[in-house]
């Protein structure tokens, strides 16, 4: 039993033989319809337990398709339907009835502390769905798909990432270590990653670099990464975050600093970060993006489940 909570936890080893397993099983479903299972069967009477503590299209989705093309089945639950917090049962306490009743545990969290403490208490595996420091399901997926396109290993691209520090940024910066890729940050002075972020950049002293222009960030980029400025759960100066953002939209001049090739990448909801030019464009390939999903985290749940091939 392995959990799956953050990028930077998990070994470099390990991400590769999960990347590698989802390129086979993608290739074996190529004219399977949604819900027939894979041949092979592997998670057959299998529960996943998943709670939304947040807003939830894609990782709902791909998780419920991901299990039930393995072989088995899910259940979503509300936190606000349970016992937890306000009904006066522990956090400990539910932890040992999700593990009697199922099988593994997705989590979309508004608490990282929260994802920890389950993660101590259960005795089945935990899948980060987000937290608010880490969304590493969505970037190992992320990973998946620029490889897919570009035809070799991520290791050998120039990546940038316009737009806010947040989740995906943290585990995007956790990606590049993992797997050795130049990474360009491009953000306004004050929104850049946190300290505990950068001590880590430091430590590990990779290839990431810090612009406050966007061009520079950009230039020479064989992939653009980005996210929705303004998130649902923002809680700052709106109008002020905005106009902090105004240089650092991505539109057709700024794609014309990187590469001819480049590929933009963006893990939705989008907002005003991106021109519905770029974002309908043959470099756009937000949608390949967003099914890989189904892909990565199948492979994921083998590797919790210890049956990776």
């Amino acid at each position: 039993m392995k959990h799956f909570i953050n990028l930077k936890d998990i070994p470099s080893k390990d991400l590769r033989k999960i990347l590698i397993d989802a390129k086979l099983r993608k290739k074996k479903r190529k004219n399977f319809n949604n819900l027939e299972i894979d041949k092979d069967n592997p998670l057959n009477g299998k529960l996943l337990i998943q709670m939304f503590e947040k807003q939830s299209s894609r990782t709902r989705l791909s998780f419920y398709l991901a299990i039930k093309q393995l072989g088995g089945g899910t259940i979503t639950i509300r936190a606000n339907e349970l016992h937890l917090g306000k009904g006066g049962e522990s956090l400990a306490d539910t932890a040992k009835i999700l593990s009697t009743y199922g099988d593994g545990f997705m989590l979309r969290t508004d608490s990282d502390k929260k994802i920890d403490e389950f993660a101590k208490f259960l005795s089945i595996p935990i899948v980060n769905g987000l937290s608010p420091s880490s969304h590493p399901t969505q970037v190992l997926s992320d990973i998946f798909t620029v490889e897919e396109i570009k035809r070799k290993p991520i290791s050998k691209l120039n990546i940038a990432w316009i737009g806010d520090s947040n989740n995906v940024l943290n585990s995007l910066i956790a990606s590049s270590i993992k797997f050795s890729f130049r990474l360009n940050i491009g953000c306004p002075k004050f929104y850049e990653p946190k300290k505990f972020v950068m001590d880590w950049i430091k430590k590990k002293k990779n290839k990431i670099n810090i612009f406050n222009d966007a061009r520079k960030a950009v230039s020479n980029a064989d992939v653009i990464f980005s996210d929705k400025v303004i998130s649902l759960n923002d809680k700052g100066n709106k109008a002020k975050k905005i106009k902090d953002f105004k240089n650092f939209k991505i539109n057709k001049k700024l794609i014309g600093f990187a590469k001819k090739d480049v590929t933009f990448l963006h893990c939705l909801p989008r907002g005003n970060e991106v021109t519905e030019e770029v974002f309908v464009s043959k470099n756009s390939k937000v949608w390949q993006q967003a099914l890989n999903r189904i892909h990565v985290q199948k492979s994921i749940l083998l590797y919790c489940f210890g049956k990776l091939r």
